[in-house]
């Protein structure tokens, strides 16, 4: 599969909250179309609900695609927590609030780049 992480970054450059970018990205892959991928990644933005207390929504996005892909929860759920470690270890962390700075006034990642780290996390499992 030729790398789409620049395809999600451009996603989140035209709008897609972060969880989209990454999930509708791939969702040829899962076999679900556009909009309804969308639909079911509208709440995940800003760290879920606009909190930004909640995991980052890129890497919940790539976790969408990863369990529709699978259709195996105990895959899904190895494979999801082999990328948050490598996310959080890249990163510092997973929670978006964090990576944004509003906790200690460190700004850690950008949003489109934890786009393109989780649609590159998310390319590993689904070669």
């Amino acid at each position: 599969m030729q790398s789409r992480v620049e395809e999600a970054a451009t996603k989140k450059m035209r709008g897609y909250n972060c969880a989209q970018a990454v999930a509708c990205t791939y969702c040829d892959l899962a076999g679900i179309n556009e909009d309804t991928m969308k639909n079911i990644t509208q709440g995940f933005a800003v760290g879920m609900g606009g909190s930004m207390e909640g995991t980052c929504g890129a890497l919940i996005g790539a976790t969408c695609v990863l369990g529709i892909i699978n259709q195996n929860p105990q895959k899904t759920m190895k494979e999801t927590r082999e990328m948050m470690l490598s996310f959080k270890e890249q990163n510092g962390t997973v929670v978006c609030k964090e990576l944004k700075g509003l906790a200690d006034g460190k700004k850690r990642r950008e949003c489109i780049d934890c786009v393109r780290d989780a649609a590159r996390l998310v390319e590993t499992k689904i070669e």
